[in-house]
Order: structure tokens, then sequence, then C-alpha cells
């Protein structure tokens, strides 16, 4: 076993230093990406090499590149027939998002992707599949009803990547996850990425890896570091209000709400307040989460109100402020709705609102997540919501 860390301040190496093709070089430089972050600084030749890797970061570090860069240089040039290369992903927002991140690069050097995930159309998805896929990036619900249907087949799979193993077992996808690679036939190349390395992620790596090596981008604290935290005690009755003012004081706000009965009542009463605003939530068809989430992404909807579970599969850079509207129930769930905002080193903004009576659970996550802060009583007068970059508690 291998094992490597990034602490930062290393001189950072290009693409092509790390074994990237020129074709692949040309493509990452045409899409704007010319250096590459600490995670794909670490992974990517070993993983160019044919290693298993063990990829430990947080979202937003750059793991899509990291594992896509090296699958598309393995599979070479489009063949016909049964897909060669798996990216599992735990949401359907994931799977496109990673698509359409990876699908450029892959068209520059001769590679067909495909999306395939639940809430769409399953016939379209295997006549996709049937013209011939190189790489699918799937969730596993939706591959496994396509494999046991004989619509798709697993049997020339040659690279595997797990994304996000920790979010797959938050979810309980695990058993679909083994099973899917319990019908990879033959000896394939596994690639894992995920924030912790415990638990049902260490089972996967103990049971479908050999010898892998693993990487790690330091530290633990990084994410919490590159947060700037509000606790803000509100008045039931003015917690819209002062929700609204947050949100016009910055070009891009994520709220989140425990239900998905409270997302839409929030969304109503945001619009109430002039709020161009959008949900994101279980209870809506996938082609209206994805046109939430695309408009949100491209700037044309500057707020959207998500629910944990969905909100996992939002990975977009440039969140100015996160909102937790209702405190999370636990430190995890506050770290991973925050990390929305602090995404590939950059700063962010997260406010929590709190009325009277959740004062002390806020006081315990605090203590959880190591910051020690006042709970500052506000009002949506108050000017300062303006410009939250410029508070001072």
């Amino acid at each position: 076993m291998t094992d490597s860390t990034n602490t930062g301040g290393e001189t950072v190496k290009s693409f092509a230093d790390l074994g990237v093709s020129p074709p692949l070089c040309d493509a990452l430089a045409a899409a704007g990406i010319d250096a590459p972050f600490a995670i794909q600084e670490l992974t990517i030749s070993d993983a160019i090499d044919g290693r298993d890797i063990c990829g430990k970061a947080k979202t937003g570090s750059g793991k899509t590149l990291a594992f896509g860069v090296p699958a598309l240089q393995r599979l070479g040039v489009h063949r016909k027939g049964n897909p060669r290369g798996l990216i599992l992903v735990p949401t359907r927002e994931l799977a496109q998002q990673v698509d359409d991140q990876l699908s450029p690069l892959a068209a520059s050097i001769g590679v067909q992707t495909a999306p395939v995930y639940g809430g769409t159309d399953l016939d379209r998805q295997a006549k996709h599949l049937a013209r011939g896929v190189d790489l699918v990036i799937a969730t596993p619900g939706r591959l496994i009803d396509l494999v046991e249907r004989n619509l798709t087949s697993l049997r020339e799979i040659e690279i595997v990547i797990v994304d996000e193993a920790d979010r797959m077992a938050d979810m309980g996808f695990l058993p679909q996850v083994e099973w899917l690679l319990r019908h990879v036939e033959g000896t394939t190349q596994t690639l894992l990425f995920s924030a912790t390395l415990d638990g049902g992620v260490s089972t996967l790596i103990d049971r479908y890896q050999h010898d892998p090596v693993y990487h790690e981008v330091a530290s633990d604290t990084v994410t919490v570091d590159r947060m700037v935290h509000h606790f803000f005690g509100v008045h039931q009755m003015d917690k819209v209000k002062v929700a609204a003012a947050l949100a016009r004081g910055v070009e891009r706000t994520l709220i989140f709400v425990h239900t998905k009965r409270g997302a839409e009542r929030l969304v109503t009463e945001l619009k109430a307040e002039g709020i161009d605003v959008g949900s994101i939530h279980g209870n809506l068809r996938q082609n209206e989460r994805s046109r939430s989430l695309t408009r949100f992404a491209e700037g044309d909807q500057p707020v959207l109100v998500a629910t944990n579970v969905a909100a996992r599969g939002i990975h977009i850079d440039d969140i100015d402020l996160v909102v937790h509207y209702d405190p999370p129930e636990n430190h995890k769930s506050y770290l991973h709705r925050s990390g929305r905002t602090a995404r590939a080193g950059e700063a962010g903004l997260v406010v929590t609102l709190v009325l009277w009576n959740e004062e002390l659970e806020v006081r315990r996550l605090q203590k959880r997540i190591g910051v020690d802060l006042p709970i500052v009583e506000v009002f949506s007068n108050d000017p300062r919501l303006a410009d939250l970059a410029a508070w001072t508690d």
C-alpha cells in the first residue's frame, strides 16, 4: 500500500507532467482548466498507470477530473459494444453534472459517454446504450434495472469509479453498489473517492480493491476554516423576511430546509417577498429538478431552496451564501450543506437561522464543528444583512 497526503505549498505540476495525453491537455486548456487541483495532482499519474486508487477528499476538491481524465485516457477511442468504463454516483443531479464535465473532454478524443439515472425514460437510455457507449455515469438503482433486463452488460467493464462513497453509505446504496461490483466480470481497475474511509466504505475497499494507493487532501478542518459562519437569532414571523434580505445581498444563495413541504412553502413565501427562487426536492419530477438546478447553476435564478437528500447532487461553483433556514440535525449535515459554498479552495458565507427553541441544539452543533460564535438577534430591517461580507459580530 502506498500513502500520500497533500498539505499545500508544493510546486504544482501541469497535466502533461502527470502523463495526460496531448489531446486531453488541449481539451482541458480549451475548457479553461490549466493546472490540476491537489487531488488531481496526487491521483492522476497512478490512475493512468492502472493502479487502484483510494482518494480521500471533500466535495468541491476537483475529484471529477481526478478520476475522469485517467478513465477517458485509459479507455481510448470509441468502439461499439458494451460499456468499458463505469462511474457510480449517489444522485441523478451528480450523474448529469459529471457527464456535463466529462463529455466535452470525451468528445475531443472520440470517447462516448452516457448518464444513466432514474426519473427519466428507461427505453431511451437503453437505446442510447445499444448504440455503443464507452463510459457510463450511473446511479446504482437505474443501472441495476438495465442490467437485470439485459439492456446492457457489465462483462466488458475495465475501469470502475465509485464517487462519493460515503454519501452512498449514508443513503443506503452500498448493497446496490456491491451488487453491481459483483457483476463486473474479470479484473478491473477500481477508483474510490470519499470524504471518509470508515464504516461501509472500508468494506468496499477491502472487498473490491487490489493493493490500492491511498491519496488524501488534508486537512479535515480545511472546509470549515474556509467558511465565515454566522448564527442569527430570528423570530418566526420575521424569518422569511430575514432570508429574503440575505438573498438580496449576494448573487447566488442556496437555502436548506428539512422537508419537501417546507421547501414549497418557503418558495411561495419568498416569491411574495419579490425573490426569484426555485426548489429542488424529492416530490419534483426529474425534469423539474434539472430545470431548477440548471437555472440556478447558470445564474438565471439567484436563489434555490433544497432539502438535504436532493442537495447531495448539487455541485456548483460560485455559490455565495448557504442559509440553514432549518438548522441541520447534526454536525455532518451542517458541514455537507455548508460545503456547497466553500468549494475548490474558495471561501464562503454560511448563515444559520435560529428560533428561540433551537438555541440549545445549535450550541451543541457549534461544539461539534469546533466554532464558538454568538447567536446574534437580527431583524429583517437590519441594514447589515445587505452586505454580509462586511458583517462583524
